[in-house]
């Protein structure tokens, strides 16, 4: 078949051996852009990145140390990285001891690369469809972002819950004295309160503007809203030839030679492409945007700060400085120690999962929201609407969940029947949640001796009995069992939501 299609393909390697690499020419392009019919990447142009970077990758191999004796030792690489000024101490010394014998640095570092290529690949592959006519599939589309998104976040929060159990159980102060990691334990506070300060300032900032504007609109009084466009990412897409701005710079300047040459020499369509308001090449970016981002930069943030102080407070902090003989997770240390409830390390991942979920939201609420009216060639609804909460809630959520709820009506059911009965499911387990989470220990314990004492009292009941007398859960055990309801409960709900919601309305 390939052959059939390439001919100069039924000559295998011979020409990479004799040098004739131009025979790989049609099967191994640069041609950049999309294909025309299934608006996906030249599947010759995907050959030809990954056969390039393999031989970049090969080339760079060598740098580290083989069974051929050739390259550098790992060892010897990080020994060496000490700077000349001495600002980072003794810089990486002890790292490669350490690396190596602790599985839970190891698992935090991969997680952490995993994680962030995770969500790379979330964002790639939308906005460079990698896959003949994904671009036209949206709910397959819509699938696939939300997927990657969710899995990124599970994936980092357990990166930093590795690295706090590090932290605890294999972190050698003596072996990594004065290097780069010592000096990020020493200068905690200072990393800490940073974090602090961008996520308060984030979120007062934010909320302000989103609860004025709503208060705005409630008044009847739209054009009183704080609208903020965002200049500096507008000029950035105007750069690459975006042309609505009105800026008149390199590809938006007709008068540029980057224009002339864009036209002729690279990127044929380019600029038609980036233009066009059907696909997600440059999306058009105004103050719902801005908004938006800056309420995911919040989401980030704080739980990026919750994360890291509990990976950074896990081995002790002033007010606890014995934390690390506690081990990961522990509830409270008693009476006599006032305020030891909720600092583990543990307790600082439950947290974080819940502000990890609630970012996760509010990046997927935005890309199908705009992605919706972006299809439905309704811009102006995103545009106008997503500058207050009000508009989330009324023209994202409640607008597209009609589709949803009419799974099953009076008139009968339909094929978004399954999606329906998997949204009020959701529903369920999400909310059994909470019965966990915000019931508080005690009260289950006492429930539990109500019942052991009916129990008792009952002859025939009596004829199965217990070895152990029944007790509530820890408050550790219940944080676990409700913060697992909640996260399953969440993607059921708005995985179930984002389906119907896009298949009911684009087949």
């Amino acid at each position: 078949m390939a052959t059939k299609l390439f001919p100069k393909f039924s000559q295998g390697l011979t020409p990479f051996f004799t040098g004739n690499w131009a025979a790989y020419a049609p099967i191994l392009t640069f041609l950049g852009g999309f294909h025309p019919q299934t608006q996906s990447l030249w599947l010759t142009d995907m050959a030809h990145h990954h056969l390039a970077i393999a031989v970049i990758f090969i080339v760079a191999g060598h740098m580290y140390r083989t069974n051929f004796g050739i390259g550098h030792r790992l060892q010897a690489i990080l020994d060496a990285h000490t700077p000349p000024g001495g600002g980072l101490g003794a810089g990486h010394k002890g790292l490669f001891e350490t690396v190596n014998n602790s599985l839970h640095f190891q698992l935090g570092l991969a997680l952490a690369s995993v994680g962030t290529i995770t969500s790379l690949v979330a964002q790639h592959m939308y906005a460079l469809p990698p896959y003949a006519f994904l671009a036209v599939d949206f709910t397959t589309q819509a699938s696939l972002y939300t997927h990657h998104q969710y899995i990124a976040g599970f994936i980092m929060c357990g990166a930093f819950a590795h690295g706090a159990i590090f932290f605890i159980r294999d972190y050698d102060p003596e072996q990594n004295k004065g290097n780069v990691l010592a000096r990020i334990l020493d200068h905690k506070e200072a990393i800490i309160s940073h974090l602090s300060w961008v996520s308060l300032f984030l979120g007062f900032h934010t909320l302000g503007l989103y609860v004025h504007n709503d208060v705005m609109n409630a008044f009847g009084t739209p054009e009183k809203q704080i609208l903020i466009e965002p200049v500096f990412a507008q000029w950035i897409q105007a750069a690459q030839g975006k042309s609505l701005y009105g800026f008149d710079f390199l590809l938006s300047s007709t008068n540029s030679p980057a224009f002339s040459a864009g036209q002729s020499l690279w990127l044929p369509g380019w600029l038609e492409a980036i233009n066009n308001n059907q696909n997600s090449l440059f999306l058009t970016i105004g103050p719902g945007d801005f908004l938006v981002h800056h309420a995911i930069a919040l989401g980030l943030h704080t739980t990026t700060l919750i994360l890291v102080k509990g990976a950074l407070d896990a081995r002790g902090s002033k007010l606890m400085p014995d934390k690390k003989d506690f081990g990961y997770s522990f509830p409270c240390d008693g009476p006599g120690r006032g305020g030891t409830c909720d600092i583990s390390g543990y307790d600082a991942f439950y947290l974080a999962v819940f502000w990890m979920l609630n970012t996760i939201g509010w990046v997927t609420f935005y890309w199908h929201w705009k992605h919706l009216t972006l299809w439905q060639g309704n811009v102006s609804q995103f545009d106008e609407s997503s500058t207050y909460l009000m508009g989330w809630l009324r023209d994202y959520l409640w607008l597209n969940s009609s589709q949803l709820i009419n799974g099953y009506n009076p008139f009968g059911m339909n094929s978004l029947s399954v999606w329906a009965w998997m949204f009020l499911f959701g529903h369920l387990i999400y909310a059994t949640g909470f019965m966990f989470l915000i019931s508080w220990r005690g009260y289950w314990q006492e429930l539990i001796e109500t019942l052991v004492w009916a129990h008792e009292k009952t002859p025939l009941a009596n004829l199965v009995y217990w070895k152990d007398k029944p007790v509530a859960l820890s408050i550790v055990q219940a944080r676990l069992v409700g913060l697992a309801h909640f996260s399953v409960g969440y993607i059921f709900t708005y995985a179930a939501f984002l389906i119907a919601s896009t298949s009911g309305r684009f087949g």
